[in-house]
């Protein structure tokens, strides 16, 4: 009975952690796309898995070895740099879509890149850029 509960408990905790990186996903998708307009807190996350906070912490740290948060502002980085690589976008407008202020973005993205969102996108090199409105232009 104990090896079956074991099993039941790793099964649950591989569910919940799946389930937290499909919500910020989701969550960052609807911010960019504006469908949203306010970013989950911890909290929020953890309310819509049914989970407390304190408990999704200790299954993503034991699951997958970093803080939860860890892996929300991984995500919110690969959206971002995705966004400044690859579209035409003001980084403000970038910022905005994800709550940030624009200097508080600037000053988070530096933090964690090593380098200003518009020297990354100066750095991201020649490439095709799709416009806001969805058409491509010759990078620079």
């Amino acid at each position: 009975m104990s090896a079956l509960k074991t099993k039941h408990n790793k099964e649950r905790k591989t569910e919940v952690t799946e389930c937290y990186f499909d919500l910020i996903d989701a969550h960052l998708e609807d911010l960019l796309s504006g469908r949203i307009d306010q970013m989950f807190e911890l909290g929020d996350i953890a309310d819509r898995l049914s989970v407390s906070q304190k408990h999704l912490i200790r299954i993503v740290k034991e699951t997958r070895g970093n803080h939860p948060c860890h892996f929300y502002v991984q995500a919110i980085l690969e959206k971002s740099k995705h966004l400044i690589a690859t579209t035409r976008l003001p980084i403000s407008e970038i910022a905005q879509r994800l709550t940030y202020d624009p200097s508080n973005f600037t000053k988070f993205f530096k933090k964690y890149v090593g380098v200003t969102p518009s020297k990354y996108r100066d750095q991201a090199g020649s490439f095709s850029i799709p416009t806001s409105a969805g058409q491509a232009r010759a990078g620079r």
